[in-house]
């Protein structure tokens, strides 16, 4: 539904916006250029011979300028949504804080101690703060 509201959106951009303002170039609306292959040939009676062909590049024009509206808002909309997973991944991803040291060595005999002990358990030495 988004899509369609968007659509419309951007059709009316080219067709009342942007069409006007490039047709000022050629003192026409854009989707009016057309050329004429074969001009339509009339008779003496009045009666039409051969019709006119015309190949109608304004509109085409148009339709390439909308499709490229809608596929840069695409574009852009993906980026975003690409940055943003990418930046929650990281946050998931991130190593919490270190936590706290508990054990601490003695310097005599080298053991692993308790960090607030005061005298190591193994060799009996008074610890220093």
């Amino acid at each position: 539904m988004v899509g369609g509201a968007f659509n419309a959106i951007v059709n009316s951009l080219v067709k009342d916006i942007i069409n006007p303002a490039i047709g000022l170039f050629f003192n026409t609306d854009l989707s009016n250029l057309n050329w004429q292959v074969i001009e339509a040939v009339v008779d003496a009676e009045g009666n039409v011979v051969t019709a006119g062909v015309a190949i109608g590049f304004g509109s085409f024009a148009s339709a390439i300028i909308n499709f490229l509206i809608t596929a840069f808002s695409l574009f852009v909309v993906i980026k975003v949504a690409n940055k943003a997973a990418s930046l929650r991944k990281k946050e998931e991803e991130a190593p919490a804080a270190p936590a706290e040291p508990t054990e601490k060595e003695c310097p005599y005999c080298l053991s692993k101690i308790a960090i607030k002990a005061t005298r190591c358990p193994h060799c009996t030495s008074v610890l220093e703060e």
